[in-house]
């Protein structure tokens, strides 16, 4: 079982999924709200922020809602695509290895979308790596083969060709580097933020 190949990730693919609005998954306005959610959780947990990673970052639709919310901290997109690279100017790069060149870790981490595209075997380096890319919080959107089973995926938008992993599997590879705070927010467990009891899922 491999992971998605690169050539999956070209122009064709980005024109489906992101840029005809018959065919898109891509919601500005969702993203809009969800990085409002997402900056705003984190502002109350008091969890700075002035480094964001976002990878498998796309056409960028994250960048505005860290500018808005954060607008002192530094945004770093990071893709597998080398379309969208050469387009968008983003660093090239895999969430399975992925490091900075400084080697510091980000504040905040942002995974949208990629994870259901790795092996098995990808994945689990995948989850481990975000634990070292992060020191503050990590937002991630993955579907899971629950989704799929409780028919709350659109068949026709979603690309056929994802692994359908179980939750459970995304939060067995996560859970030694993150206490999930739910709403698809993670904090590092080396962030030093006091959690209260019901603001956390249990480990």
């Amino acid at each position: 079982m491999q992971s998605a190949s690169e050539q999956w990730f070209d122009e064709a693919y980005y024109q489906r999924y992101y840029f005809d609005k018959k065919t898109s998954v891509v919601d500005p306005e969702h993203v809009q709200r969800l990085g409002a959610f997402v900056c705003a959780y984190l502002q109350y947990l008091r969890v700075p922020v002035q480094r964001v990673l976002d990878v498998g970052c796309g056409i960028g639709l994250w960048r505005d809602a860290i500018a808005k919310h954060f607008p002192g901290a530094s945004y770093q997109g990071v893709e597998y695509s080398a379309y969208l690279c050469e387009r968008y100017g983003w660093e090239r790069g895999s969430v399975v290895d992925y490091a900075p060149a400084n080697g510091e870790p980000f504040d905040l981490v942002i995974c949208q979308g990629v994870l259901p595209y790795l092996s098995p075997a990808d994945l689990k380096r995948a989850l481990a790596n975000l634990a070292r890319l992060s020191r503050g919080a990590l937002y991630i959107e993955a579907v899971a083969r629950e989704d799929y089973e409780q028919d709350i995926i659109d068949d026709e938008l979603t690309d056929p060709r994802l692994y359908r992993h179980r939750a459970e599997l995304y939060r067995r590879g996560l859970t030694p580097g993150f206490t999930e705070l739910g709403g698809g927010v993670w904090l590092s467990r080396r962030a030093e933020v006091p959690l209260f009891a019901l603001e956390h899922v249990a480990d």
